[in-house]
């Protein structure tokens, strides 16, 4: 040690203390003690002087701060002639391993020969000075070594848990299921000597002993531990040996597999890890002996979600709807695990192909249970009751189909092949099923006499052509100062239903849903005039359509139109761009703003992009919450009226020569021809074909104004030219029922929004074992301003956890209180606990910033479990 160190720990020292004794048994810094500069302090050699002198001297001047050197050991107590000085005093010691006890604050004299021994860790004045923000004074050797490994792995984390989770981590070959032989960290603990520290930790903290201990055997030990520990049957003998004995032990590899499975920035690294481990454990094969119901509370690998996946999809390809009512409960609990919870949806492209998986399969229990309820087929007593029956429920085939496929089109650039035989199934349900019996039973009740459509009866349904004065003026004349007017072009019902359960769930907007009945033949340029303020509707000669004797074709035509009636119109992509500001200069003079979006029907429309119709919708539905929000919340719009030109139908599987209701020949008088409609004047009786004037169905001026038109009955196309699998423009519901939404902002109390209440049931507030179940009830049922609620739960002491932190959604819409409670285990990490102490219960939210929702005292009394 130089003399400038020597000097600086000295001064150090008498900054708290008048008196400072000096031992320096091998005489190192004799040579030194006379160089030493210390400004004010006198130096006694207690060698030299009698102990009387020494204390007559410190006595005599009690101001004066001496250092007493001596260069023999410290006496024993009960022959220390000075030992009520030195028991007000400090002692200083010059060597390499007490200066380092000083330096980091260390008071345990009996580290010194850990120290010495941890010579080379301490070499490096970097890892020193880290060591010492990680340092507390009572640390003894165990939790010095944990600290050492802390910086070693460059964590300030030093449980044994979290060193040995970062040391597993470090085995993780990203996007490969393989393992390092021996990580980079591990070679650092290895290289300062502290690798037997390391395998002592895990035997106190896992249980983990053997002979060859390797990272690599341990994280196979951990896993099969979690594995088995959560299956609701025996072990399989194959996993028996890899079990660690330690049953309390054995509790805490449960709690480090949760920690990192948890971890949103380590979670890949576990899904990779988890499948090495998994691959050679076999443990597909193995998986192969249980039921969903064996695997419903394990999660430590993915492959489990492939078993219950494959079951479940037999189930339903076997038993149809009737396994809903078991299959939802088995999927809410695994999307509160690491592999399908909504938090990890976007972790990797594995997490959102099972997160797809599962929602595919209850889609399609949906459908089938759906169709189960009509399975004496659709029949209806006329057209009000058909229109009825579909805006009620109906509906739901088409919205579940589509939730089905799109799901299931999520799932194929994982190349997963789980989906395929039940994609089959719900095909054959709705393309060979349900669409022919709502063709059939939906032809027998608007079809007149030789084919005429005879839809008169429909008088219960505002009418499309009748919008802008039924509901635009109407609304202005009850006072709304500026009317938006939202058109998605090929928007249908069941879609607009899904969009107004969004909306519902957002603060300060109410929306309703209600029907309107489209134009026919339902295609864009006659329901976009329909729309439009009008007092006549004609067509020309070339089949254009005009309103008011105006064009009508384009954005700039319309806004013309809508002109001469204090508005605008605008599309929702060049009013999302203006922002705040600029956005209120363009509506500020207009009191009607009609706002035009297009991506289903953009994308449906062409051979080449109708594959993407339900992605196309699903982006629909979240473009739609955009823009009415901008509107609502920065253009100051109090109304919106959200409507569509038309719906279309859509089915995944390729069409055949028995869809086709092909013309031949174009008759006399035809001026458009498309694949769901041909539009002419003066055009012959056509038996095949649903027949009708546009006079009648939309409302056009009589005689030269109006058309006559054909259209495909049912479900038929006149012909595949450019597509056949999007379609619209005849009369099937989907293509005609279209949607009206109201939407109004609103400060009242029943326009906000709140997150669903939960409370803990139970009145036992003591944890007695390490694996303990937790009930929780929701305090309502989940509604349209009543949300569910996504929260993370865990057993805490104070702030740290000594648990697993298990997710739980509180999302039941039942009226039945029953099905309102939902349970979660925690696995308690093994411990010395004060049975006399609280810890607490602690609920938050999944989400940051995880606000607390409940904290519930508990104590902890393993005593008795532990001893068996």
């Amino acid at each position: 040690m130089n003399l400038q160190r020597l000097t600086e720990s000295l001064s150090a020292s008498f900054a708290s203390q008048r008196v400072v004794f000096w031992h320096d048994p091998d005489a190192e810094f004799a040579a030194q003690l006379d160089q030493l500069e210390l400004g004010h302090v006198r130096v006694l050699k207690l060698d030299h002087e009698s102990a009387l002198r020494i204390k007559m001297q410190l006595e005599a001047d009690v101001g004066q701060a001496w250092l007493i050197y001596s260069n023999k050991e410290q006496p024993l107590p009960e022959s220390d002639w000075l030992l009520d000085v030195r028991l007000r005093s400090k002692n200083f010691r010059a060597d390499s391993a007490s200066m380092l006890l000083e330096d980091l604050g260390l008071t345990t004299l009996s580290l010194l020969p850990h120290l010495k021994l941890r010579s080379k860790f301490l070499r490096a004045k970097d890892r020193v000075e880290r060591l010492k923000r990680l340092a507390m004074p009572g640390d003894d050797a165990e939790a010095l070594d944990r600290k050492m490994m802390a910086v070693l792995l460059r964590t300030d984390e030093s449980d044994a848990l979290a060193l040995a989770m970062r040391l597993l981590h470090g085995l993780w070959v990203p996007g490969e299921a393989t393992l390092v032989e021996e990580p980079k960290a591990w070679q650092e603990i290895v290289n300062h000597e502290l690798q037997d520290a390391f395998w002592v930790l895990m035997q106190l903290n896992l249980g983990y002993a053997t002979e060859s201990p390797s990272l690599q055997d341990l994280l196979i030990r951990i896993l099969a531990t979690d594995f088995v520990r959560g299956l609701n049957v025996p072990c399989p003998a194959a996993l028996a040996h890899l079990v660690l004995p330690n049953k309390v032990l054995a509790a805490n590899a449960s709690v480090l597999a949760a920690r990192w499975r948890s971890d949103l920035s380590l979670h890949k690294s576990y899904a990779d890890v988890s499948a090495a481990v998994a691959e050679t454990l076999n443990l597909m094969g193995l998986l192969s002996a249980f039921q969903p119901e064996d695997l419903a509370d394990t999660v430590t690998f993915s492959v489990i979600e492939q078993r219950i996946l494959g079951v479940l999809k037999q189930r339903i390809i076997g038993q149809g709807g009737a396994v809903l009512a078991s299959l939802r409960p088995l999927v809410a609990r695994r999307r509160d695990g690491p592999w399908v919870n909504p938090l990890m949806a976007g972790a990797s492209e594995q997490t959102r192909a099972l997160t797809a998986c599962y929602e595919a399969l209850e889609a399609a229990a949906e459908f089938m249970a759906l169709k189960e309820e009509h399975a004496a087929g659709l029949s209806f007593v006329d057209a009000n009751d058909a229109v009825a029956r579909y805006c009620s429920q109906l509906y739901l085939f088409d919205q579940r189909y589509r939730r089905f496929h799109r799901a299931a089109c999520l799932v194929e650039p994982s190349g997963w092949a789980v989906l395929h035989e039940l994609k089959t199934v719900v095909e054959d349900a709705y393309a060979g099923w349900f669409m022919p019996q709502l063709s059939s039973a939906w032809g027998k009740v608007i079809e007149g006499d030789a084919g005429q459509l005879n839809l008169s009866m429909l008088s219960a349904f505002p009418k499309q052509q009748n919008f802008f004065q039924d509901k635009v003026v109407s609304a202005q004349k009850g006072g709304v100062k500026r009317v938006f007017v939202l058109i998605s072009d090929a928007f249908r019902y069941e879609a607009a239903e899904e969009l107004v359960r969004e909306i519902n769930s957002t603060n300060r907007l109410k929306a309703q849903l209600d029907a309107m009945l489209g134009v026919l033949p339902s295609y864009t340029s006659l329901g976009m005039a329909a729309l439009l303020p009008h007092e006549t509707l004609a067509y020309k000669a070339d089949g254009a359509v005009l309103a008011d004797a105006l064009p009508t074709a384009t954005l700039e035509a319309r806004s013309t139109v809508l002109s001469h009636h204090g508005g605008l119109a605008v599309k929702a992509d060049d009013l999302l761009s203006l922002g705040k500001e600029k956005g209120r200069e363009l509506v500020k003079e207009h009191q009607l703003v009609y706002v035009y979006h297009d991506r289903i029907d953009m994308l449906g429309d062409k051979q080449a992009s109708e594959g993407q119709t339900f992605d196309a919708v699903a982006d629909t539905i979240v473009e739609l919450q955009s823009i009415v929000s901008h509107i609502v919340n920065n253009l100051n719009g109090s109304l919106v009226l959200l409507t569509a030109d038309h719906g279309f139908i859509y089915q995944e599987s390729a069409l055949d020569g028995a869809d086709k209701a092909a013309l031949g020949e174009k008759p006399d008088g035809t001026v458009i021809a498309k694949k769901r409609y041909l539009l002419g004047r003066n055009l012959p009786s056509n038996a095949k074909a649903w027949q009708g004037n546009t006079g009648i169905t939309a409302g056009t001026d009589a005689g030269e104004g109006s058309m006559d038109f054909w259209l495909p009955k049912g479900t038929m196309r006149f012909h595949f030219a450019g597509g056949a699998r999007f379609v619209h423009g005849s009369a099937m519901p989907q293509e005609v029922i279209v949607p009206l939404v109201t939407i109004r902002s609103s400060e009242a109390a029943t326009a906000r929004t709140r997150s669903v209440g939960v409370s803990l049931l139970g009145s036992s507030n003591k944890v007695v074992t390490n694996t303990q179940r937790f009930e929780f009830i929701q305090a309502e049922a989940v509604s349209a301003r009543v949300q569910a609620r996504s929260v993370l739960v865990s057993l805490r002491d104070g702030q740290e956890l000594i648990s697993d932190e298990q997710a739980l959604t509180l999302d039941s819409t039942s009226t039945s209180m029953n099905d309102w409670v939902k349970s979660v285990v925690l696995t308690v990490r093994s411990g010395n606990y004060d049975r006399m102490r609280d810890y607490y219960l602690v609920v938050r939210e999944a989400l940051p910033p995880n606000v607390e929702v409940l904290r519930a005292p508990f104590r902890i009394d393993l005593a008795f479990t532990n001893d068996f």
